[in-house]
């Protein structure tokens, strides 16, 4: 007989330990129960059940319920087998069930029944591979508070060691080569343990048994510092112990002077300086080559952070998660951070130390004020390039970029940026989908089809499906360029060797044009499946949340490439992840000079204006006075011509036409700027909104140019720009709503899925919540899987495999 048990997580932190000398009998508890039957079972473990403490948390549960058997990792997971008294048996299978490690995912355990052996002992066996079979592997995780504690004691032999973890914490995705999971298949098999970390890694009642990163100053990785424009030999004299924290504390004093410093990492390099230094951040962005993308910020703690950002305490425990992302938190008004950091942006993406070596960039006493209230960690890379990850690389790609470089030899064989999160209805709410979180799968409710999903062109990432499983790729970045798409095939081939998958098909975007669409068309002998850009927005929202019947999604984005050849982006979908059909969409627009206009928000301004207006456009606005008189006669004979257009419906383009037009922004640097800045200006307790029109034609269309015509109005009667960008979002979250109405009423369906880019925007967010709320839908968001193009490829996965199942 086999049961199957489908379990979540219960986490209980700590180990099971007895005094009970190493090398004596397991049978204790059976002299006990002299009149209980003795039963054998083999129990095999599915989910991420390696390098997280497993088998040293069955070995103590094992020897505490006197239980004979072993255990041992193997390519699918963790097998045991375990021999006692039935109702010590049931116990033990019982706690498993319920209380696994903290930092274990069961996914899944089978138990079947075998013939009792009669022997004594319960020992951990070496490791297991099998052909085909596959293990979930544990993303990187934060060092925990135990290691935070070795190291900031002097006393503790692993004083200011940088690179000090255990089986709780620690490098996991982004030093592993192969499963199982063992030190030879990760690249800490260089170095050594010496006597006392071997002791501890062999030593089953030991956090650190097993741990494969293991290491201390007498035997594992070491820092070296090094100054731009200085010879570096192949392999740098790396400093360990006491010089290790000398070199550190010449990192504080470089960085104290306005130095900009290449910090190697757990998954690559950041770009570090003091961000209370104007100076110093707006070097970086030169050198960088980033105008006003905001850079990420690292605090030593806390309190550092809440000098100058609001935490509330959904933010708190998000930033003190194993997986300590970057989180988006609302800036303090009298914050002493450098404008450049974030220009424009009421808000900072803040995270906090994840590994000693960061920690000890704030100062090696832990009972002083932090040498730095937060330091720049940007990631180590030019423009939009992949972050760097080798230290050669590194001194080649960030010479021009960095004054110092602080290097370590442990190698990173997968590169891992940071994840990005904020917290919305007390949840933390992935945005960028990266370290601490890949590549842990999404668990689906249905066999998956062996295929891989190519993602989008913006914030790409890719979808591997196995079993029941959708294996996101960690964030790869734009792929405009080919570094990320030589990253894009790095990844893949690491994960599809990871989770031994040989995918049959391949998923991608309808948009002819993308990068990620035309790697999968060449792709030679797999079956092809085009999805259709915002159908795969909200099927990857209903695999989030275990959906699988009809619903209304509502995809408001950028750009997605429609089903007509125009540019989609504010669409209201009745969709299930088979199909989808189109019952609303805003109403088209011409854009004029293409990605011209999406660089460029006047040039949609002026399409949205002509659209209202007619000839009879007002002259007393922003534009008029911001953008060269040429421009605007040229742009204006494309629109009146037809020629050089294409016909959108996007919401972000709207968004960008609004901001425009209260004068906000006419060029961006980035993606969505001109939409972030006016979502800055908005404000809480303004209820009012425009008018707006829904007519009948192919599909309800949403008419905004009620509302394009009052706010000219306001901008012309002089209101503040904050009362306009508040009714404007209201305006947007009030059309949502009354378009699903009409579709509920046509459809009978109720629940809503919400994705896109737009959804990034909390304001919105917030707003379109309440009003279907209110009216009594059930709504339905992302947490773990960003809402914006990051999510996309999940969606592709789930709609190709429902295809694909329909026509075998």
């Amino acid at each position: 007989m086999v049961r199957e048990y489908q379990t979540g997580n219960a986490p209980v932190p700590g180990f099971f330990h007895n005094n009970r000398p190493a090398g004596q009998s397991c049978d204790l508890r059976m002299a006990t129960a002299p009149h209980s039957a003795i039963v054998r079972k083999s129990i095999r473990v599915r989910g991420i059940v390696q390098g997280v403490g497993f088998r040293p948390y069955i070995y103590n549960l094992a020897r505490s319920r006197g239980l004979c058997g072993y255990v041992l990792n193997s390519s699918s997971g963790v097998t045991i087998e375990v021999e006692g008294p039935e109702g010590e048996v049931e116990e033990f299978l019982e706690q498993l069930r319920r209380h696994p490690p903290a930092l274990a995912r069961v996914e899944a355990i089978s138990v079947s029944d075998v013939a009792p052996q009669g022997k004594t002992g319960f020992a951990i066996r070496e490791s297991v591979a099998a052909e085909g079979e596959f293990v979930l592997v544990s993303p990187d995780i934060a060092t925990c508070e135990d290691c935070w504690r070795d190291c900031l004691d002097p006393e503790n032999r692993r004083y200011g060691y940088p690179f000090t973890n255990c089986t709780n914490c620690g490098p996991r995705y982004t030093i592993i080569r192969d499963i199982p999971y063992d030190r030879p298949a990760t690249t800490m098999a260089e170095f050594r343990m010496c006597p006392q970390c071997r002791a501890e890694y062999d030593d089953p009642g030991n956090r650190r048994f097993h741990a494969q990163p293991n290491a201390c100053p007498a035997c594992g990785p070491g820092i070296a510092l090094a100054r731009d424009g200085s010879f570096m030999p192949d392999g740098p004299v790396f400093g360990y112990g006491e010089i290790a924290l000398s070199i550190l504390g010449d990192v504080r004093q470089v960085l104290r002077q306005g130095s900009i410093v290449a910090v190697k990492g757990l998954g690559g390099f950041h770009l570090a300086c003091d961000a209370e230094n104007e100076t110093a951040v707006n070097l970086l962005r030169r050198r960088k080559k980033r105008s006003d993308k905001p850079f990420a910020l690292m605090a030593r703690d806390l309190a550092a952070v809440e000098k100058f950002c609001e935490v509330s305490p959904a933010d708190r425990e998000l930033l003190l998660s194993p997986q300590h992302p970057i989180v988006i938190l609302p800036r303090r008004a009298e914050s002493r951070i450098a404008a450049g950091v974030a220009p424009g942006n009421n808000t900072l993406g803040v995270m906090l130390p994840y590994t000693p070596l960061q920690l000890f960039l704030f100062g090696d006493d832990p009972q002083q004020p932090p040498e730095f209230n937060a330091l720049v960690m940007t990631s180590g890379n030019m423009s939009e390039e992949p972050i760097v990850t080798q230290n050669q690389e590194a001194w080649k790609r960030l010479g021009r970029v960095a004054d110092w470089f602080l290097f370590h030899n442990r190698g990173i064989y997968m590169r891992v940026d940071d994840s990005v999160a904020r917290t919305f209805k007390g949840r933390g709410r992935i945005l960028r989908r990266s370290r601490g979180y890949a590549p842990h799968p999404i668990k689906l409710d249905a066999e998956m089809t062996e295929l891989l999903a190519c993602g989008a062109e913006l914030k790409n990432t890719f979808c591997l499906s196995k079993g029941q499983y959708a294996i996101l790729s960690q964030h790869i970045g734009d792929l405009d360029n080919y570094e990320t798409l030589e990253f894009f095939e790095e990844t893949l081939g690491n994960l599809k060797k990871l989770f031994r998958v040989a995918p049959r098909a391949v998923a991608y975007d309808l948009h002819p044009l993308y990068m990620s669409s035309r790697y999968a068309l060449a792709m030679a002998g797999l079956e092809k499946v085009g999805v259709q850009h915002h159908h795969a927005h909200i099927a990857s929202c209903m695999a989030e949340n275990g959906l699988r019947d009809r619903v209304i999604g509502v995809a408001l984005d950028g750009t997605g490439y429609g089903t007509d050849g125009k540019i989609w982006g504010g669409e209201f979908l009745v969709a299930d992840c088979a199909g989808f059909e189109r019952r609303a969409h805003l109403r088209y627009v011409p854009l004029p000079g293409g990605d011209a206009a999406i660089r460029q928000p006047w040039r949609v301004a002026l399409s949205y204006l002509r659209d209202t207006f007619g000839e009879s456009i007002p002259g007393d606005l922003p534009l008029w006075r911001e953008v060269p008189e040429r421009q605007l006669r040229v742009v204006s004979a494309m629109l009146a011509q037809g020629v050089n257009t294409v016909l959108t419906s996007s919401c972000g383009r709207l968004f960008d036409a609004v901001a425009s037009l209260l004068g906000v922004r006419q060029e961006v640097t980035f993606e969505a700027q001109a939409a972030i800045e006016l979502e800055n200006l908005a404000r809480a307790g303004i209820y009012g909104r425009y008018d707006f029109e829904i007519e009948d034609g192919d599909g309800l269309q949403i008419d905004m140019r009620p509302a394009i015509a009052a706010i000219v109005a306001d901008v012309g009667a002089r209101q503040a720009p904050a009362i306009i960008s508040s009714r404007f979002h209201n305006t947007v979250a009030a059309a949502a709503m009354e378009a699903c109405r009409r579709i509920r009423q046509e459809s009978g369906l109720n629940r809503v899925c919400l994705s896109g880019g737009a959804f990034q925007n909390m304001y919105l967010l917030e707003r379109a919540v309440r009003e279907l709320g209110a009216a009594g839908f059930e709504v339905f968001l992302h947490a773990s899987v960003p809402p914006n193009d990051g999510g996309i490829a999940l969606g592709q996965a789930v709609i190709a495999n429902q295809i694909l199942r329909r026509g075998a």
